[in-house]
């Protein structure tokens, strides 16, 4: 489908007006999403004209950010619920109340008129068309009142629920705001360099890692991408590999290495780094990360979980597969597409890998667990489970110290604990992602 609206080169006309493609590619690929997919932004190959391209990708961002709102809306309006085998009908509507509703500089008559046409061109939705029409009048009767709904609601009843439990009120709030705002880009630079720093347009936050709020070209066209001169890493992804604490030369595992920005800032503290990928593709793109920083390690495509090296390690480093909840304001389907009955699997596959990990540690060993979620039982109960289960492991309470000054950062059992409302290092900016960090050493 995206190839042939792409090569639809017709001007507008009543039976292709314009705006129509964008519609329809956008309402595409959001549905990509509803059926499971991670949202990948169209790219240069798929849309060529830059305008067309910016628009689809936002038109399906912020349907994204406001997929708890768009819930609401639709138990409100339709009164059967979702119409069965409507194909593309939920898709297109979030793009047109995402339009209506949340992205000021859309024309109401325009956005409704593009929405029941793009319905119209599918046969399995034609018959919907109507049904499309009056929802959208309605809602743009009630403007205020749709458009005013609590943040909290743009979470999942579990996960706001169990967030309010474990972070309050104003935290979730807080959540809701990051997740509306988006991520800015953060950046792990090889070298603090002034002049690199200043090119980038980007201010420091802690150690090497610099945010850059706006930018107006692709990551790749930024200064130093070419020369190898940094890597794109949130800033609470960049301190838990920090905490490694180990003499230079030391080895250390990578147990779930790809894409590779902690791999590299192993290497960048002068380990010898074994980055270890089960996945053959991600470990080819970890590959090329690498290379294009000039960064050397022994690369390994294996399962983690089987992995039997000829030596044991003085440092291991699990990154353990997780909901990635933390990751919300970059990836806000996350939040959809982990159900809370995924959990447990996941949470068994990372006890799994943690116990093979303390299993190729030397004595002395540094092992640290770490985890891009939000979720108490995929961070804080599995570093307790380690201490219980394990009586040749201790906890190695990690310092303000480590941190440059910032305890906000550690919680109350010495683990890193960062969360999307914190903001610890400039004023007035964008926060953090959600992770967990927890180091032990083996006796």
């Amino acid at each position: 489908m995206t190839k042939n609206l792409q090569n639809n080169k017709k001007k507008s006309s009543p039976k292709n007006p314009a705006g129509l493609k964008v519609r329809l590619l956008a309402s595409q690929r959001l549905q990509e999403v509803l059926d499971g997919k991670n949202f990948t932004p169209y790219n240069m190959s798929e849309i060529n004209d830059g305008r067309d391209r910016a628009l689809a990708n936002r038109l399906i961002t912020v349907a994204l950010r406001y997929h708890g709102h768009i819930n609401i809306i639709f138990e409100k309006t339709l009164q059967k619920g979702m119409p069965k085998k409507s194909d593309s009908f939920e898709a297109i509507m979030r793009i047109a109340l995402s339009e209506l509703l949340f992205i000021k500089e859309m024309a109401d008559h325009s956005s409704i008129f593009l929405a029941v046409e793009a319905i119209k061109q599918n046969k399995k939705t034609t018959h919907l068309s109507k049904l499309a029409n009056g929802i959208l009048r309605r809602v743009q009767r009630e403007k205020a009142d749709f458009s005013n709904l609590a943040l909290a609601d743009l979470f999942p009843d579990w996960l706001k629920n169990r967030w309010l439990k474990t972070y309050g009120k104003q935290a979730v709030d807080e959540f809701g705001k990051a997740l509306l705002k988006g991520a800015p880009l953060d950046l792990t630079l090889k070298e603090i360099d002034d002049d690199l720093i200043k090119n980038l347009g980007a201010k420091k936050l802690i150690f090497d890692s610099v945010r850059i709020v706006k930018r107006d070209c692709p990551v790749v066209e930024l200064a130093g991408f070419e020369n190898g001169e940094w890597w794109a890493q949130d800033v609470a992804s960049a301190l838990p590999a920090r905490l490694m604490n180990l003499p230079a030369k030391s080895k250390v595992l990578d147990m779930c290495a790809a894409p590779g920005g902690k791999s590299a800032q192993l290497i960048k503290q002068g380990y010898e780094v074994s980055a270890l990928e089960i996945d053959e593709k991600r470990l080819d793109r970890l590959k090329e990360n690498l290379a294009r920083l000039n960064y050397q390690a022994k690369t390994i495509l294996a399962d983690a979980l089987i992995y039997q090296p000829k030596e044991k390690f003085d440092g291991i480093f699990v990154d353990a597969p997780c909901s990635s909840t933390g990751t919300f304001r970059r990836h806000p389907e996350v939040i959809w597409q982990n159900r809370k009955q995924q959990s447990e699997g996941r949470v068994a596959l990372q006890k799994l890998l943690v116990e093979h990990a303390i299993s190729l540690l030397k004595p002395k060993g540094v092992l640290i667990y770490a985890t891009c979620s939000l979720e108490q039982n995929e961070s804080e109960q599995v570093a307790k489970w380690v201490l219980e289960k394990f009586s040749n492991m201790i906890s190695s309470p990690i310092k303000a110290s480590e941190l440059d000054g910032k305890d906000i950062l550690i919680n109350e059992n010495g683990y890193l604990r960062s969360t999307p409302d914190m903001n610890p290092f400039l004023d007035n900016e964008e926060g953090m992602d959600g992770f967990f960090a927890a180091r032990f050493i083996h006796q």
